[in-house]
Parts: structure tokens; sequence; C-alpha cells
């Protein structure tokens, strides 16, 4: 009975314990058989500060279960083994990896993410078959050739390391569909970034970028482009060019605007927030005609443009603070927006307790002052004098009128156009009128003074519901703008414009898109 009470301590979390030869240095023989069955070995978290001999020459050992030869073992179909192609080792206390590595040239898969290793071995490049690796969560400082050569690579991470340089033959993987190099020390990406021209997914947050590279423009599978916490001053109007893109991540940067997004026609997110964007461009908007959601929360925007309103399927749009005082009348006509964030501006044009009730409140009341028009008056003069902030007053400038073959009545809230203004038109051979931006609701009948002579004709956003047949007597009318009105049909008589070159129409009410034949 004693002598049981001195057989040693018991451990109580025994039956719950890895085997010795698993812990720290060894791997048992058991998983190393399924391996050898599967293809796959995963050796994560397992306190591992050395890979075993025994997982490097996995197909080279003859298994213990071959020295024995029989023919009535159906279970262990040792000449049955598979190349290894999936290697696991994540989440380890690897330093290094062997040179060894080149031994398993079927390897598709290498994972050593979230270890301590601080190189990589030269021999790596000799597994050509490698699709994806994952070498984040380490301690490298530089990307070795090696990566650089392994030409069939789709997918690699290098997340939270410590680079401070990009190789400039990056261009080599001209395979790659993912590349992640967020959470390191890079000051510049190389121009020749741009050959990935099957990358559909680059992040690049979290480093010292201050510019991006022209080149990457010419990712043209790009989908989703993550670019925050960085010192970006500016972006290339390259990036304009990614006509793919559907993610753009900006956030806490250095941003004093936005870039033209001119065929971004598939971009559905905008995340700019944290930056000192102090203005959009609204002629830039209509090239976003798939946009959801628009961040532009902790900014120094002090206005919105009208434009705003050709994100027509735009859902959310946050502001939170900015500088804002007013909101654009015709945001109440978005019928997709469900959510407008206005915390932590100076709003005047809204009251509070609006404000407080939500989008949809904010948008009727928007919508309600859109039929208010503001009374101007009109002064022609010989010189260049104009009008003072905050005066409902407007001067035309005869001689500019004259000398530019151009009249802008823009952006004034007019639901009709004064006499004075034609009379200016009528006396100058105008070539170019620009009426946008108003409360019209029909093409003016004195535009006619300018029939013989007028080439472009802007009456964008306003509230036309017809386009009168009057427009087929522009005979030289080449560019003819009629965006953001209310129109459903076109008229017969504008096959008349011969000369006519470009037509907008677009955030009308057509049910389908109007064949034009001129």
């Amino acid at each position: 009975m004693s002598s049981r009470g001195r057989g040693g301590r018991l451990k109580p979390r025994a039956g719950f314990q890895k085997p010795s030869e698993e812990m720290g240095s060894g791997v048992s023989s058991v998983i190393l058989k399924q391996a050898r069955k599967s293809g796959q070995l995963n050796l994560s978290n397992r306190q591992l500060t050395t890979v075993p001999d025994s997982v490097w020459k996995i197909n080279e050992d003859v298994p213990q279960e071959a020295k024995t030869v029989s023919l009535d073992n159906t279970e262990d179909r040792w000449w049955d083994q598979v190349d290894l192609t999936k290697l696991i080792l994540a989440s380890n206390s690897l330093s290094e990896l062997s040179e060894d590595i080149s031994k398993l040239p079927a390897l598709t898969v290498l994972d050593a993410h979230d270890n301590q290793l601080t190189s990589v071995p030269q021999s790596l490049s000799e597994c050509s078959q490698l699709r994806k690796l994952m070498l984040g969560h380490n301690k490298l400082q530089s990307l070795p050739s090696c990566v650089i050569n392994l030409v069939n690579l789709k997918i690699l991470h290098l997340e939270h390391n410590q680079l401070k340089e990009f190789p400039t033959d990056i261009g080599n993987l001209l395979h790659l569909e993912e590349l992640d190099v967020s959470e390191n020390e890079l000051e510049c990406l190389p121009n020749s970034i741009g050959y990935l021209t099957e990358c559909f997914k680059l992040n690049v947050s979290n480093n010292r970028l201050k510019t991006l590279p022209r080149e990457i423009g010419l990712l043209k599978s790009l989908r989703v482009l993550e670019a925050s916490g960085n010192a970006l001053q500016s972006l290339p109007d390259d990036l304009g060019h990614l006509e793919h893109l559907e993610l753009l991540y900006l956030r806490q940067n250095k941003l004093s605007h936005l870039p033209k997004l001119e065929h971004c026609k598939k971009l559905k997110e905008i995340h700019a927030n944290n930056n000192a964007i102090m203005g959009l461009q609204g002629e830039s908007l209509h090239y976003l005609p798939e946009l959801v959601l628009l961040n532009l929360q902790d900014n120094k925007l002090s206005k919105l443009p009208a434009e705003i309103t050709e994100l027509t399927n735009l859902e959310r749009l946050d502001l939170i603070n900015n500088d804002i005082s007013e909101l654009p009348y015709e945001v109440g006509t978005m019928q997709k927006l469900k959510v407008i964030s206005l915390d932590g501006n100076p709003m005047k044009g809204v009251r509070r307790d609006i404000i407080m009730r939500g989008t949809a409140e904010i948008k009727k009341y928007l919508a309600s002052r859109m039929s208010e028009p503001v009374p101007e008056k009109v002064t022609i003069t010989s010189g260049g004098t104009s009008s003072q902030p905050g005066d409902n007053s407007y001067t035309v400038d005869a001689h500019t009128v004259s000398s530019t073959k151009s009249l802008d009545y823009s952006n004034k809230r007019a639901s009709s156009i004064p006499c004075d203004i034609w009379e200016a038109l009528r006396k100058s051979n105008v070539t170019s009128v620009n009426i946008g931006k108003n409360l019209l609701t029909q093409l003016p009948q004195n535009l006619i003074l300018a029939v013989d002579t007028l080439g472009s004709l802007n009456i964008s956003f306003n509230r036309l519901t017809v386009l009168s047949s009057d427009i087929g007597l522009y005979l030289q009318l080449t560019d003819l703008d009629l965006r953001n009105n209310q129109l459903s049909q076109l008229p017969s008589e504008i096959v008349s414009l011969q000369k006519l070159m470009t037509i907008n129409i677009s955030c009308n009410r057509f049910s389908m898109t109007p064949t034009i034949t001129v």
C-alpha cells in the first residue's frame, strides 16, 4: 500500500497533454502518416522553435509501415502516399526555416505567419509550384529574391513585418492576385507594381507612403485597394483608370482632395474619413453611378456640390465633423439615400430639431425648400463689377459676354431668366450658354435669340419635364447637357441637330435609353 504512495507525484492534466515528441521540436509519427496520405500537414500552434527534419524529409524517408511488407494489410497502403502540397507552420516560435524546404517541391501552400522569422531560405525558390505564401506577423526587414522568383504565386501576405522597402522586381509575380504588405515601414512602392495586372486585392495600409505610383492605374483587375493609415497628400489621377475597382479605403491620410475617378464605374464604397479634404469636384461625381457609401467624416468640407445627386445609388453619406453649414436642396431628391450623418457641423441651413429626427425628415425638409426660388436683381455693366457676397443681385459683364461669346447664368436658383440677360445675349452672338442649376421648368423661349450661333447649351440640374420641340431649330448645336432633370422622352425634332456630338441625359426619368440618330 505504501509502495503505491511513493510511486511519484500525480499529473492532473496528464490525459490532456500532447505527447512529448510533439512538443517543442518533435512531430508524432501518426501525424506524418496522415500527411503522407492527404498531402497536408498542419503544425500550427505547437510551440515549435524549429521544424523537425522529419518534416522536410517526409517525401524521402521510408515510412515505418513500409519496413514490414504484408499483402494482407490493406489499411496501411504506404505505396499510395502523395507529395506534401500544404504545410502550415503558423503561430509557433520559429526564427528560421531550413534550406531543406527545397525537398518539398510540390508545395502549393506555405503558411508560416505569426512566428519570429527574420529571413526566408533562398532554396524556397525551388518550390516553384507555390500558389499561396503567408509570412505575415514576423520580423522580416526585406523580401529576398527567392520570393520574387515564385512566378506562379497568387497570394502573398507580408503584413505586420518590418519591411522598409519593396523589391523593384515585384512585377515578376505576373499571376499575383492578392498582395498584403500592410503594417510595415514602406515609404514608397516600386513602379513595377504596375505589372501585377491580375491582382484584384492590394493592401498597403499603415505604412509611411506619401504617394502612390502612377503605374497603379495599370492594375486592370483591381477590385479592392486599401491605403489607409499612411501619409498620402495626393493621389494620381491614374487611379481613375481602375475600371473594376469596387472598394477604396483612404482613411487617416493627409489628402486635401480626391482624384477624378473617371473610369471607376463599378466603385461601390469610398472610405476617406480622417483626412483634410476641403471639397468635392462636382463635375467628377457623375463618373460614380454605382457608389453606395461615401464616408467623409472628420475632414474640412465647407459645402457639398449640387452634383452630389448624380450619385443615384448612394445609400449612406457620412459628413460627421466637417465645416458644413448648409446642404444643397437637391439632396432631398436622392431616393436611395437612407443615412446622412451630420453631427459636428455648424449647420445653419437645416434646423437642429430636423436633424435630430433623422435622414427622412432632413430629405423632406430639403425637398420642400426646392420650391422656393431666390429672387435676383440683374445689372448689366460694361466693366467687371460683380455682386457682393450674400447679395441676391447678379451682375452681367457685357464686355466679357461679348469677348468670350459665352453666357453663364448657372446656380442662381432662378425659375426664369431675366430679360436683361437675354439683351446681353442678343448683342454678342453668343456660342455657349450655361443656365444649369436653376429651377427652370421649360426651355426659355428667349433662347431663340442665339439660334444661329449657339453651339453649346447646358441646362442641367433644372426641372424640365418636357424638352420643347424648338430644340430642333438650334442647328449649330454640338454639345447638349440635360442631366438631372425630369425628362422621360426626347422630342423627335432632335434628329435635326446634324452637328450634335455629345448629349448628356443621365439622372432623368427615361424608362429606356432613347435612340438618337443625327
